[in-house]
């Protein structure tokens, strides 16, 4: 491992993390997370613009480090992980990762659920037996809990809450069996495809899976922190192309105080497809007025096609945050 990846800051790791991840599953991990965390990693992400070979490489055999030494911790403690850690990989790295790990694994039973969305949590657990459920729940706080047993069904619900007044003593081995094959099954993700595309277009990529509020949320920070960058990840979270996938009922009220000049230079250039999405949601009259509209142009300069086709383009996404029209989010169309 080199000097410079040694050198690199958590939050960079992280980042690049993320990024090998794909949008999809970074999208999942940004769920658990608190607002200051995901500002700090969007910005982060976004300057990921070139992750080389050699920091792919030593991040992802990080990772795999943490997680070999929390599964060995988790199937016999620090001892036998130790023990294993030093067969593995020397007496040296295996003590850095114990210091690492240590402190944060072994404070109470099932920590790495504490950080979890309720309602991803509860997902997670549901298909679970109602003894495990009940197991994780008395471990977990009092407002998590109360959040999953309520997303129950009625007989699961007292079913589980009777297993929890009626548990006394749990063995060690019985928690850490119990915690390995939850942890098991979320490291899962580790298993998704890896992109080493960064930047801005990962933001972009991970915010359109992240659904509406996360997306607005995030904007919101940033609008703050990084004006500039806020404003080049809404250009490209809903494009003029996008339009494609509106419903018609939706463009015939985005269309309605669009000036016509302004319609005929944004529909310069583009495909035949969006030209005809649009005619199809005017009056004949009004295609009629457009299309001589565009033949009265002439050349153009790209830079005022890309302006008009932007004003278009806030105008849906502010009638959209007036909840006029209804994004919802992950690629799907736009609905009333």
């Amino acid at each position: 491992m080199s000097e410079g990846y040694r050198g690199m800051k958590g939050r960079r790791k992280a980042a690049i993390l993320l990024v090998l991840l794909g949008p999809e599953t970074a999208a999942q991990v940004y769920r658990h997370l608190d607002e200051a965390t995901i500002e700090m990693l969007t910005l982060e992400i976004a300057a990921v613009r070139r992750v080389d070979p050699e920091e792919r490489e030593a991040v992802l055999k990080e990772v795999k480090e943490i997680l070999m030494a929390k599964e060995f911790l988790g199937r016999g403690g620090v001892a036998y992980a130790r023990e294993l850690l030093e067969q593995a990989m020397g007496r040296e790295k295996a003590e850095e990762l114990l210091r690492k790990l240590t402190s944060s694994l072994q404070t109470k039973p099932f920590d790495f659920l504490r950080a979890s969305d309720p309602v991803q949590l509860f997902s997670f657990l549901q298909g679970e037996h109602p003894q495990m459920i009940a197991l994780i729940l008395s471990f977990l706080p009092a407002d998590r809990a109360a959040a999953v047993l309520g997303g129950l069904p009625p007989e699961s619900q007292a079913d589980v809450a009777l297993r929890i007044a009626k548990m006394d003593r749990v063995t060690p081995e019985v928690l850490r069996e119990t915690e390995r094959v939850l942890e098991k099954k979320m490291s899962a993700v580790m298993g998704a495809d890896f992109s080493l595309a960064g930047g801005v277009d990962s933001v972009v990529q991970i915010l359109n899976k992240s659904g509406r509020k996360t997306e607005k949320n995030i904007l919101e920070i940033l609008d703050e922190r990084d004006p500039e960058l806020a404003e080049e990840i809404r250009k490209k979270l809903f494009t003029f192309e996008d339009i494609l996938r509106i419903d018609d009922r939706s463009l015939q009220k985005a269309l309605r105080d669009v000036d016509g000049k302004e319609m005929a230079l944004a529909l310069k250039g583009v495909s035949e497809n969006l030209k005809e999405k649009f005619f199809r949601n005017m009056s004949s009259r009004a295609v009629e007025m457009l299309k001589e509209e565009m033949e009265l142009l002439g050349p153009v300069r790209l830079r005022d096609v890309e302006e008009a086709q932007q004003k278009i383009v806030n105008r849906i996404r502010s009638l959209e945050e007036a909840g006029e029209i209804l994004f919802t989010g992950g690629g799907d169309d736009v609905v009333l």
